[in-house]
C-alpha cells in the first residue's frame, strides 16, 4: 500500500496509449493558454484604439482631417478608424465621379463600412473556434484515455490469481489521470471563450452604432450641402 500514486509515476508507469493521449493534451492545453494570452491582449489593444478614436471623432474634429490621419495611420488604427476609412474612401470616391444624388452616397459608404466591419469581426473572432473546440472535445479525448488505461489495467489483472485493492489502484489512477488533464485542457477554454465572446458582442455594437451614427453626420451633411446649392441656385435665379 505504499506504493509511489504521484502523478509523474503513474504517467511513467501508464501503458503507450494513455501516455499519447496525456501528451496530446498536454500539447492542446499549451495552445489553448497561448491563444488566450493573444486574444486578451489583442481585444484590450482593440478597446483602447476604438475608444481613443471615438474621442477624437467626437471631439469637433472635420472629417477630412480624420480621414487623413487615418490614411497615414493604417498601419497601426482601430477596427472603428478603419471602418470610418472605409466609409469615407468611397464616400470621396463616389463625389469625385460628380455623383450628387444623396442616397447614393449614403448606400455606397455604408456598404464601404459594412464590409469593413464584416472584416473586423473575422478577425476579433478568430481562435475562438480553436477554443471552443477545445473546451469541448479534450474532456473526451482524456475519457478515451481513462477508458483505455482502465482496460489494460484489467486485462493485466486477468492473469494475477488473487486481486486486491493494492494492485488494482495503480493502474485505475493512471488511467483517471488522463481524464484530470482532459478537463485541465477544457475548463480555462471554455472559461476563455465566453469571456471573449461577451468581449466581442460589445466591441460589435459599438462599431454597428458608430456605423449609424456616421451615416447620420454624412446625412446631415449632404442634406445641409443640397439645401445650400438650392438656395444659391434660387439667389442666381433672381
Amino acid at each position: 500500500m505504499n506504493q509511489d500514486l504521484s502523478i509523474t509515476t503513474l504517467l511513467l508507469h501508464a501503458s503507450l496509449a494513455v501516455q499519447l493521449v496525456v501528451l496530446l493534451l498536454v500539447v492542446i492545453s499549451v495552445a489553448s493558454w497561448a491563444a488566450i494570452i493573444r486574444k486578451f491582449f489583442a481585444l484590450k489593444r482593440m478597446r483602447a484604439l476604438n475608444e481613443d478614436f471615438e474621442r477624437e471623432f467626437w471631439s469637433g474634429t472635420s472629417l477630412n482631417e480624420l480621414f487623413s490621419s487615418a490614411a497615414q495611420n493604417a498601419k497601426f488604427a482601430g477596427p472603428m478608424e478603419r471602418i470610418f476609412a472605409s466609409g469615407m474612401r468611397e464616400y470621396q470616391k463616389l463625389r469625385e465621379r460628380h455623383i450628387s444624388d444623396a442616397g447614393t452616397l449614403l448606400d455606397g459608404a455604408r456598404r464601404a463600412m459594412r464590409a469593413s466591419f464584416q472584416r473586423e469581426m473575422d478577425a476579433a473572432e478568430s481562435n475562438l473556434s480553436f477554443l471552443a473546440t477545445v473546451g469541448s472535445v479534450s474532456p473526451y479525448v482524456g475519457l478515451f484515455g481513462t477508458v483505455w488505461g482502465i482496460m489494460h489495467a484489467f486485462t493485466g489483472l486477468a492473469a494475477l490469481a488473487q486481486v486486491t485493492l493494492s494492485t488494482v489502484a495503480p493502474g485505475i489512477a493512471e488511467a483517471l489521470v488522463a481524464t484530470a488533464i482532459g478537463l485541465f485542457a477544457a475548463i480555462p477554454a471554455v472559461v476563455g471563450y465566453n469571456r471573449f465572446a461577451r468581449e466581442i458582442d460589445k466591441i460589435a455594437i459599438a462599431l454597428e452604432t458608430f456605423i449609424e451614427e456616421f451615416s447620420n453626420i454624412l446625412q446631415r451633411n449632404l442634406s445641409a450641402a443640397s439645401a445650400h446649392a438650392t438656395q444659391s441656385s434660387a439667389a442666381s435665379g433672381h
